[in-house]
């Protein structure tokens, strides 16, 4: 008897569990929206968090849908390129002032050494630059403008002497040269050099705002330097951070002594030949030298290009004078070439002769002079990571 009722109530007491654990998982499937259909409130439960229903499953990957992404994948691209394309001028604007800027930056750092603070080394450095454009503008304009003030002048003389001359004046009786020319002057060359001075002084106002953006972009890009450097450097995981930065600080150095040699380079052959212009008594000398000087700034052609231009506008006040200048920058140039470009771009610019030339015809191909100026740094700072990361992971490897 006893063990009979003992066995009821294990019974009952396992019964008791079952149904407990069955109310539990009833509860637990109840309470998931959408697991058993029904919450324990009697389905609201899934109607207020599903009001429109169970989502149903994802779209297949077929083809349609992925030549769909593809197509949208390339159509995005066209247009990136298109924009990039669009705002070149602009893209090279920014790289040239930044380039300019780190440039600068060591003489920046050089007056910092002397006790100067950042603000007032960029403010010197700048007012120095500033400086070296109003001179170029001072020595180069007012020649330029007498000259054509001077031909102007001289025109109707030509005119006149023409009129006189006997042959001229025969084939005028026979063929009325002169009033077909006077009115190809009225009617077509008149408004032809109209438009084009238009077209001339708007290149000019446009060199003009280019080069007030450019040296404001310099000055942003000179006053906010180490800024930039360290957003970019935040960028980089914290395990690379450090050779990143020695690394970057390393590429700077040589693009700023990459720019001061070059400068340097340029100043050198102004001078020397303003010197010899003067001496040998050629008009405008100072303005000549500062094209020689500018165009010393190109890599490889630059200095030819200053030559044979002084050399030919030297030619047209004398004969024997131009042909001085063509042997005196003939000289000139070899002694630059093999003496003085080597010692002051030993220390800046670590890059064999090799792949400095293809570096700047590469440079020139795509951007023009500013890919010339530019290639040389950049090949160095290519041929440094290469040195520094490429070379030593193929040897552990």
């Amino acid at each position: 008897m006893s063990a009979d009722v003992t066995s009821t109530a294990q019974d009952d007491a396992a019964a008791s569990s079952g149904g407990g654990s069955g109310a539990a998982d009833r509860s637990e499937d109840g309470g998931r929206p959408g697991a058993g259909g029904r919450s324990a409130g009697g389905g609201r439960g899934v109607d207020e968090a599903q009001p429109y229903g169970l989502p149903g499953k994802p779209l297949a990957r077929g083809p349609f849908l992925f030549g769909l992404v593809g197509g949208l994948g390339v159509l995005t691209a066209i247009a990136l390129a298109q924009m990039v394309v669009a705002s070149l001028s602009t893209i090279i604007l920014v790289v040239v002032a930044m380039f300019l800027a780190v440039g600068l930056n060591p003489a920046v750092e050089a007056l910092q050494r002397r006790g100067l603070g950042r603000r007032w080394a960029i403010s010197l450095v700048f007012a120095g630059v500033i400086v070296a454009f109003a001179l170029f503008g001072l020595a180069v304009v007012p020649p330029l403008s007498q000259q054509v003030a001077d031909f102007v002048a001289a025109v109707p003389g030509y005119v006149t002497e023409l009129s006189r001359h006997p042959t001229l004046r025969r084939l005028d009786a026979e063929y009325q040269i002169l009033p077909q020319l006077a009115s190809f002057i009225t009617g077509t060359l008149g408004p032809s050099l109209a438009s084009g001075v238009v077209g001339a002084g708007l290149v000019v106002l446009d060199g003009v705002f280019t080069t007030v953006t450019l040296l404001v972009l310099m000055l942003y890009f000179l006053g906010s330097l180490h800024t930039i450097k360290a957003y970019l450097l935040r960028l980089v995981p914290a395990s690379r951070r450090e050779r990143t930065g020695a690394i970057a600080e390393e590429i700077l150095s040589g693009i700023g002594g990459y720019v001061a040699g070059n400068v340097l380079i340029s100043v050198i052959a102004g001078v020397v030949s303003w010197i010899f212009l003067s001496v040998l008594g050629v008009r405008y000398a100072l303005a000549l030298a500062l094209v020689v000087a500018l165009t010393d700034l190109i890599p490889l052609v630059g200095a030819t290009i200053g030559a044979v231009l002084v050399s030919a506008v030297v030619a047209l006040q004398s004969l024997p004078m131009g042909l001085a200048c063509a042997i005196f920058f003939v000289v000139y140039q070899q002694v630059e070439n093999y003496l003085i470009y080597p010692r002051v771009m030993k220390r800046s610019v670590d890059v064999t002769p090799a792949v400095t030339v293809i570096a700047a015809l590469f440079g020139g191909a795509l951007l023009g002079i500013v890919g010339a100026l530019l290639a040389i740094p950049v090949a160095a700072a290519i041929s440094l990571i290469i040195r520094e990361v490429v070379l030593p992971r193929q040897a552990q490897s």
